[in-house]
C-alpha cells in the first residue's frame, strides 16, 4: 500500500518517541515467557480474518476509550501491532501521552508474524 506524505510523516513523527521491536524480538519475549500485554490494534474485520496467538484486541479507533480499562497498570509493558507497524506507532504515542510508560510498537506487524509462519488464531 503507498501512503501518502502527510500520513508518513505522521507516522515518523510518532516513531521519533516510542519504542519499537521487530517482530522477530516479540517471538523471543513470547517463547521466553516474558509477560506482556499483546495488543492487535487493526480494524475488526482484520482481527476476525486472523490474529496473533495470545493477542487482545483493541482497535487504533477506540484504544485511548478503553485502554484503562483493559489495563489500568500504566507501568504494564504493553507490544502494539497494526498491519504492518504504522498505525501500531500512533497508538503506542498516543498511550504514552496518556502516561503509559512501558509501551512498545512492533515493527513489521502482522504481515511479517505471517511471513515468519509464526501461530494465528481467529
Amino acid at each position: 500500500m503507498k501512503h501518502s506524505p502527510a500520513f508518513l510523516a505522521l507516522v515518523n513523527d510518532s516513531k521519533s518517541r516510542v519504542k519499537e521491536l521487530t517482530v522477530e524480538e516479540v517471538a523471543e519475549k513470547i517463547n521466553r515467557g516474558d509477560k506482556f500485554f499483546f495488543i492487535d490494534t487493526r480494524e475488526d474485520s482484520e482481527w476476525e480474518a486472523g490474529h496473533a496467538s495470545g493477542a487482545i484486541h483493541l482497535g487504533k479507533g477506540i484504544i485511548e476509550r478503553d485502554i484503562e480499562n483493559a489495563i489500568p497498570d500504566p507501568n504494564a509493558e504493553i507490544i502494539l501491532y497494526c498491519g504492518g507497524g504504522f498505525r501500531s506507532a500512533l497508538a503506542a504515542d498516543s498511550l504514552q501521552k496518556m502516561g503509559y510508560k512501558n509501551v512498545i510498537s512492533m515493527d513489521g506487524g502482522m504481515r511479517r508474524w505471517r511471513e515468519l509462519g509464526l501461530p494465528e488464531e481467529t
